[in-house]
């Protein structure tokens, strides 16, 4: 029974001692956390007040956190007697392992370099690339965050992007928006031409310069094609697209242009042709 006692006695020193560490240890990362995000919070507003590029400064803040998370977790481990020389070989060997496992994730993060200071596009821009058409939102460490045209937020690898063609929609400060109208046989393509082009200037945020083109884009059984194209600001091409689809419409209703449709001959074996009539 006293050995018994003894142990007891015996243990509970150390076992207050253990709680302690643990508690301290916890008290460390919340801490450290703490301090972790208002260093980066400083940092970044140096960098803010450098005029640094937005995409720079966010991409230079998220290697900023994680190496000093890394930093507290060897101090954490430190704390508790670890030796930081047997984490430092253990991580080594571990990044090895993960190196040999998914060697894109280095070409990842050399992409993600690459993309942030080569800049192709930066936070804002709207661009296409890997299959992916939306507004670029973050450069991060192995991925970059686009939001979709219908607001998803989609994560690209970033070696992906940049081994693939990438579409900058926000560099220039206007785009064409391309359109085509169908006119029948029988129409005065000149007449046509002149009504959409006066149209097309009633258009809220159509560019005067350079003017809309309307154009024979082709032919085909129904009539020529029409190619209309007004230009505008990048802000502006959908709403722009969808107004000239509008203008159309009722240009060709009020001049009462007749509906396009190709006329087809059937010849049968007596001779006797018959003439049908189809819609375009």
């Amino acid at each position: 029974m006293n050995n018994i006692t003894a142990n007891l006695n015996s243990l509970i020193p150390l076992a207050v001692s253990a709680v302690t560490k643990v508690l301290l240890a916890l008290v460390l990362w919340f801490v450290g956390r703490w301090l972790i995000g208002l260093a980066v919070k400083l940092v970044s507003r140096a960098m803010e007040r450098q005029k640094l590029d937005t995409t720079i400064t966010q991409y230079l803040a998220s290697g900023l956190t994680i190496l000093l998370k890394v930093v507290l977790i060897v101090s954490i481990l430190g704390y508790f007697g670890i030796p930081t020389t047997t984490f430092a070989a253990l991580m080594a060997a571990i990044g090895l392992a993960i190196g040999a496992a998914w060697g894109g994730l280095l070409a990842n993060v050399a992409a993600g370099v690459f993309l942030v200071f080569l800049k192709p596009f930066k936070q804002g821009d709207l661009i296409q690339a890997a299959g992916v058409l939306g507004t670029v939102r973050e450069v991060g460490m192995l991925v970059t965050a686009i939001d979709t045209l219908d607001n998803v937020r989609t994560y690209v690898a970033n070696n992906k992007i940049f081994s693939d063609n990438i579409q900058n929609f926000t560099t220039n400060p206007f785009r064409r928006v391309d359109l085509a109208a169908q006119l029948n046989h029988s129409v005065d393509h000149v007449e046509a031409i002149a009504r959409l082009k006066s149209g097309l200037a009633g258009i809220p945020n159509v560019l005067a310069t350079p003017a809309p083109d309307v154009e024979i884009l082709s032919f085909n059984l129904a009539g020529p094609l029409l190619a209309v194209r007004p230009y505008t600001h990048n802000e502006n091409y959908w709403q722009v697209y969808f107004d000239t689809n509008r203008v159309i419409k009722e240009t060709f209703g009020e001049a009462r242009y007749p509906v396009p449709e190709q006329h087809i001959a059937v010849r049968n074996g007596s001779g006797a042709d018959k003439a049908l009539v189809a819609g375009a």
